[in-house]
């Protein structure tokens, strides 16, 4: 894939902003970090150059003024909410993020509950930090917020919540996932500072949508499409336009909450700092594309995983119809058509040619590798043992795993753990050649090209099962599926 950001300028650029924004207020700044702090892998798709922990490394330039300050939702806790990308509940990713800041050498000053209103998931798991040395605060509901400006700066509003003890000039407040309060945790602070006399301000960084690129570039709308749960629409930013007479991008909730943040602003100040949403972010990635051209097709490429991705979870019942109409709409505002990667087209030739279902993954160097169902392996473990059979330049016939010792793992399956299907998934794929490589040299070779594979493309035309989706995940290949279920009779 051509590179089309200079990540090496971002981190510069980025940090120096920051410190900047830090100067303008006097002893404190609240930044909300929208998006994830690491593992940020959306962006490296739609930017390629972009290193997914970008974002740590930047903080850890800042790190000697950072703290950290992690937010949930009381609500979240208590339906297990579960963070898509990772399978985990958001409580438990909120334990591994403090983790890994603190490994990281970042200082995570504590973790904020909102939305708290006695629920007994959230006071179990405020115990659960206290047992583990992390400082805790409750912020509580706030009826009629955001419009209830009179009640949200009073005594019953945001003085009625705990105020947080920082002890750096930089406050980062970041969360597990969208709606956990970021922002009113920052607002919350504000009025508290005011009141004790410190000089706080606050400043906001979301990657996306990026303020300075076009409105419907496939950047932006990759933005669009992998928000589409929350049916985020990127608009023009109408006050920076009467403000400064420029067009600059941010997105619908930002721009409808800003009156509001006005209001409470001018509320706790007197005055706004801010003329507009945009003024607000501190991002500066859109200074740093270099090959506009790379970032469109990595873009588009992102938007067509998404809708396949978004098919999916209809087809499973875990999404409305609303979200595939959106992203029909998103598909054809970039001109693309599902077609146009290129392993979906090899994938389904296969699968008409071979009456079955088939997978394709596309090489380094372009050429296209295939596989289709069999009586010993799937689809996705026939392209993956294909895949690095090719990189490793193994021929073809040569099997890396001898027949024989599929047999017994497939025995093991049905006849002691009661599985009705007997082909080998991915993972026992991988645990067969695994074992293969002590004593084939060729198993061995094919093994090392393991890594080879992040970032690869690849498509099934069927929805495969989630242990071979969660290994082509932990590989890094970027799997697109057909929303078409395989045969159940035979899939277990």
């Amino acid at each position: 894939m051509r590179i089309g950001f200079d990540n090496e300028k971002y981190l510069k650029m980025q940090s120096e902003h920051i410190r900047e924004r830090i100067s303008h207020f006097g002893d404190k700044l609240y930044l909300e970090f929208g998006g994830k702090l690491f593992d940020d892998y959306h962006a490296s798709r739609v930017l390629p150059g972009f290193a997914p922990d970008s974002k740590l490394k930047m903080l850890l330039q800042l790190k000697e003024q950072a703290e950290i300050v992690i937010v949930i939702n009381a609500d979240d806790i208590e339906k297990n909410k579960v963070r898509g990308d990772l399978g985990i509940t958001y409580d438990a990713d909120v334990l591994r993020l403090a983790g890994e800041f603190t490994n990281q050498g970042l200082y995570v000053g504590s973790v904020v509950i909102t939305h708290y209103t006695g629920q007994g998931a959230a006071d179990s798991f405020r115990q659960k930090l206290t047992k583990l040395g992390i400082k805790s605060y409750l912020h509580y509901s706030i009826k009629g917020y955001p419009s209830n400006i009179a009640l949200i700066l009073s005594d019953d509003g945001f003085g009625k919540n705990d105020y947080i003890e920082t002890s750096r000039p930089l406050v980062v407040v970041t969360a597990p996932g969208p709606g956990s309060g970021k922002m009113a945790t920052c607002l919350s602070q504000l009025y508290h500072d005011n009141k004790r006399g410190v000089k706080a301000g606050y400043a906001k960084f979301e990657t996306f949508p990026i303020w300075n690129v076009p409105l419907k570039h496939p950047i932006n709308l990759a933005y669009e499409a992998a928000t589409v749960d929350l049916n985020d629409i990127n608009m023009i930013d109408p006050f920076h336009l009467e403000a400064y007479g420029k067009t600059t991008v941010n997105y619908n909730r930002d721009i409808e909450i800003f009156p509001v943040l006005n209001a409470i602003f001018e509320g706790i100040y007197g005055e706004n700092p801010y003329k507009s949403p945009t003024d607000m972010g501190v991002n500066m990635a859109g200074n740093c594309i270099i090959d506009d051209a790379a970032c469109f097709e990595a873009s588009n490429m992102e938007i067509i995983r998404r809708y396949y991705q978004t098919l999916n979870q209809f087809a499973k019942e875990q999404c409305s119809e609303n979200e595939v109409y959106k992203m029909e709409l998103i598909m054809n505002q970039a001109k693309i058509t599902p077609d146009m990667r290129s392993v979906t087209k090899a994938a389904e030739e296969v699968a008409a040619q071979k009456h079955t279902s088939a997978a394709a993954i596309e090489a380094p160097d372009g050429t296209i590798l295939t596989g289709k169902t069999s009586e010993l392996l799937g689809p996705c473990a026939a392209v993956l043992l294909n895949t690095i059979k090719y990189l490793a330049g193994i021929d073809d016939s040569v099997h890396l795993i001898a027949p024989s010792a599929i047999t017994p793992i497939q025995d093991l399956k049905v006849k002691y753990l009661g599985s009705k299907n007997p082909r080998l998934h991915t993972d026992e794929v991988l645990i067969a050649l695994s074992a293969s490589a002590t004593d084939d040299e060729n198993a061995s070779l094919a093994l090392r090209q393991l890594p080879k594979l992040q970032g690869l493309q690849a498509h099934s035309t069927v929805m495969i099962s989630d242990v071979d989706l969660k290994i082509f995940k932990k590989l890094g290949v970027q799997l697109t599926c057909e929303p078409v279920w395989e045969n159940l009779k035979t899939e277990k």
